[in-house]
């Protein structure tokens, strides 16, 4: 049996431990019957016939290592089938290695692009099994992705350490989140942190009502207030415009970020000194937690057991706390955000949160 693996998109923490879940359960199944071979950098591998194949050890202690030890790359679906003059399309030159290489199944690990491509490929007669992995937690068919719990951890150690200095300032505090349309990451950070405001972008803020917030914190005593705030956050006021027009609003506006312009606009309503902390990347970065570890292990042994019974074309989920097959084409170009009425948003609420709005 030959298979290819490959981690495509943004990274996450997991990555490893979710290669190593799978190639484990597959060398303890098929034994020297079987040989991994590694996909350099997601599909640009795929693309350009870069793989490569691996040994047993090169699994071994990877289940704390963050990153990804195959590489990644960012491939938007939409070019998949263009093509320059007299070129193949990026879907026939991976159709073109996966034929050359005798590869019978696919592995890939990936969030929202990079399952449009494996149901692509997947239409194409590929056998292929998916992992769910995104920091965002936006996939649609499964309730949890791994990566998703240690940026949480991540998100939330920053706020933490944010309220010493807010207090000790009497400032108000700005963290943005990672998350351009789900809303998932700061919502849980937000709550596990005790930040004051969360936005996220399922529900559009007023500055009025956040500046209101933090003008009754202040007058019950309050030294401070900290903002949970994710990137993709948008105004009451942006959320009435059409795509065209937010997006003219957004490449006009004169903040390198969303949270410089509420910091902005609080000022303003509020006149309170306002500080922006923009934690980006390191929310993706590091060592997966043992949430993560768990979880990446049970989805690896689910998609090698999927592997071994032939039930390709499928995504391995988490739902009520169980791993099962979820079609890819159920998957596929599907967003899974927050709703605005859900249980856990009307917690936030019951706990005294202002949401923005």
């Amino acid at each position: 049996m030959r298979i290819g693996m490959l981690t495509s998109g943004g990274d996450c923490q997991g990555l490893n431990a979710a290669l190593r879940g799978v190639a484990k359960t597959l060398y303890n199944e098929f034994g020297d019957k079987l040989t991994l071979y590694g996909i350099r950098d997601g599909y640009r591998g795929l693309i350009e016939g870069d793989y490569h194949a691996m040994k047993e050890s090169d699994f071994s202690d990877i289940l704390t290592v963050g990153g990804t030890i195959l590489g990644t790359s960012r491939q938007p679906f939409k070019s998949m089938l263009k093509a320059e003059e007299n070129e193949e399309t990026k879907l026939e030159k991976m159709l073109k290695t996966i034929k050359e290489a005798k590869f019978d199944c696919l592995v890939i690990l990936g969030g929202n692009g990079t399952h449009k491509t494996a149901n692509l490929l997947s239409e194409h007669g590929v056998h292929v099994v998916t992992l769910p992995k995104t920091i965002d937690n936006d996939l649609w068919g499964t309730e949890m992705t791994f990566g998703f719990q240690s940026a949480v951890d991540i998100a939330t150690t920053v706020i933490d350490s944010i309220h010493s200095t807010a207090f000790s300032h009497s400032r108000v505090f700005i963290v943005e989140v990672m998350g351009h349309k789900a809303g998932w990451l700061t919502l849980y950070a937000g709550i596990a942190s005790g930040a004051d405001v969360i936005i996220i972008p399922e529900i559009p803020y007023s500055a009025k009502a956040i500046a209101k917030a933090i003008q009754k914190r202040e007058k019950s005593g309050k030294r401070f207030s900290i903002l949970a705030v994710a990137e993709g956050a948008i105004s009451q006021e942006e959320a009435k415009m059409s795509k065209k027009e937010f997006k003219a609003a957004r490449e006009a506006m004169p903040y390198p970020s969303i949270s410089y312009r509420i910091a902005e606009e609080l000022k303003e309503l509020t006149g309170q000194e306002i500080r922006v902390t923009i934690p980006g990347h390191y929310q993706r970065g590091g060592a997966p937690c043992p949430a993560d570890r768990l979880l990446t292990s049970r989805l690896g042994v689910a998609a090698a057991q999927m592997i071994r019974d032939g039930k390709f074309g499928n995504m391995v989920a988490v739902q009520d706390d169980k791993i099962v097959p979820v079609p890819l084409s159920e998957v596929a170009g599907k967003l899974k955000t927050v709703p605005p009425d859900s249980d856990i948003v009307q917690a936030a609420r019951d706990l005294g949160l202002s949401m923005g709005d």
